[in-house]
């Protein structure tokens, strides 16, 4: 089953799927800046367009460029921003 998401007003959507390896979610990002909750560790690929991340235990934003990866610890919160709009896998793990 294919689950639809939005968060942010509408900002940030998303369309979740489930495969043999675990759910995973594959969206875009509008410009702006937004504060994510993590339940699960969480593996976030950039597909197309650049993000910055605040990572957790981190003080310094990180340039998230497309064809790169990140990882965020379960029960954990991070940041992100971006100036256009950027189109992500994130696997929860």
């Amino acid at each position: 089953m294919i689950t639809e998401n939005q968060y942010f007003d509408g900002n940030v959507k998303s369309l979740g799927y489930e495969t043999t390896e675990g759910k995973s979610t594959v969206g875009v990002i509008n410009p702006g800046e937004y504060t994510f909750g993590t339940a699960q560790k969480e593996i976030m690929h950039v597909l197309e367009g650049e993000l910055e991340a605040l990572l957790p235990e981190t003080t310094e934003w990180q340039s998230i460029k497309a064809g790169s990866k990140f990882e965020v610890p379960a029960n954990s919160s991070f940041k992100v921003k971006t100036i256009v709009q950027t189109a992500y896998l994130c696997q929860y793990r």
